[in-house]
């Protein structure tokens, strides 16, 4: 019997960056993308629909930022999410609080030639996707968020 794959929502404002992504996934058997979205609204709707095994998810988008989402995400539809940004340098402010609100794992963007430094991170991003997707992810409310972390 085939292994199920793991079914990824990939949500990010740049075109390129849900190209390169999709197209990493696409050479990895074990992963299907169920679809893109540019920014967490229109993703919403896909959630619904679909029920992704993983998300992952950009920070600065219009309309709704990453952190946000992630928030209201984690409180009432709780899903893996693995945060890729280029905010999200180890030890930044935002992938901290990217973890604490939930998130799997973080992967920073790079910052110079962004086509050809995303492709070559497309194994750890498709291995951190398959370790989001084994993870036992809770409500953020059943994990203890208090009042200091839910006002930042």
């Amino acid at each position: 019997m085939p292994k199920k794959k793991i079914k990824v929502l990939i949500i990010d404002d740049s075109a390129l960056v849900r190209k390169i992504l999709s197209s990493a996934f696409e050479n990895a058997r074990d992963i299907e993308v169920l679809g893109t979205a540019m920014d967490p609204l229109f993703a919403v709707e896909i959630i619904r629909a679909e029920r992704p095994d993983v998300i992952t998810l950009d920070i600065q988008m219009p309309r709704m930022d990453g952190l946000t989402f992630l928030k209201k995400l984690m409180s009432s539809y709780p899903i893996p999410v693995v945060v890729i940004s280029s905010l999200t340098k180890q030890g930044s402010e935002a992938a901290i609080k990217a973890l604490q609100l939930g998130a799997v794992d973080v992967v920073a963007k790079p910052d110079s030639s962004i086509e050809q430094n995303l492709s070559q991170l497309s194994a750890e991003i498709t291995d951190k996707v398959r370790l989001a997707a084994s993870s036992n992810i809770q409500p953020l409310i059943t994990r203890g968020l208090t009042k200091s972390t839910e006002s930042t």
